[in-house]
């Protein structure tokens, strides 16, 4: 049972406020989608959750053993990227090895079922320079998927994909969610909003509308373990 809790969290890009002054829970089995226009701080707060940025005032923690699989748009990555699909993939498994030693059984496993659930297993020795923007963008939602995260996060994940490419994706959430995974997703597709259990609307860096499930700090559950990101 893993959760992400958001209090008072504010972020700024050189003095121009992104997130400000949000306070939310992300809780297990729940699907979150945030949306709103372009700059109104989603990916910031997809990055404060992730604990990839620590917040300028206020606290984000997530209750968890493990830092939470974070999916990045393919656009954000480097197309030059010396690496093949299976090695990309495998870093997922990588805060799961022992030292420096090579990918156990376990991990090997984890890393062909994760390709083989984003339709790429027959690409695990082409370069990432040789695909597509869609192959590149299945291949980070199999890295992360390969990390076996009780926190998924994912930005824009299926931006610009096409249909069947779209249907492995939600699949894959689904999955996830059954099995009580904390999603938290950015999107602008209608169809990814409507599927979500909770629509969190962003503008300006505030949260400006919370629909289905919610939860606010005073309900928060007792005792429990993780890391706190503070100023």
């Amino acid at each position: 049972m893993s959760s992400v809790l958001v209090s008072g969290a504010v972020y700024s890009y050189g003095g121009r406020p992104a997130v400000q002054d949000i306070s939310l829970v992300f809780q297990p089995g729940i699907h979150t989608v945030l949306t709103g226009a372009n700059g109104s701080g989603k990916s910031t707060l997809l990055a404060l959750a992730a604990g990839v940025v620590k917040p300028h005032s206020g606290t984000v923690t997530v209750t968890s053993g493990h830092r939470p699989a974070f999916v990045i748009q393919h656009t954000r990555t480097s197309e030059s990227l010396p690496c093949t699909v299976q090695q990309a993939v495998e870093m997922g498994r990588w805060a799961h090895r022992r030292s420096l030693l090579p990918l156990r059984p376990h991990d090997r496993t984890m890393v062909q079922a994760a390709m083989e659930r984003m339709g790429i297993a027959d690409l695990r020795r082409r370069q990432l320079v040789e695909l597509s923007g869609g192959q590149r963008q299945r291949t980070l939602i199999a890295q992360g998927l390969a990390q076996e995260a009780d926190i998924l996060i994912l930005d824009e994940p299926t931006a610009g994909l096409d249909k069947s490419a779209h249907q492995l994706i939600r699949a894959a959430v689904d999955q996830e969610l059954a099995r009580g995974v904390t999603v938290i997703e950015s999107s602008h597709s209608p169809e990814d909003i409507e599927r979500a259990d909770r629509v969190i609307t962003l503008d300006s860096g505030r949260v400006i509308s919370d629909t289905g499930p919610s939860h606010t700090l005073d309900r928060l559950p007792g005792s429990t373990i993780g890391t706190t990101l503070a100023s």
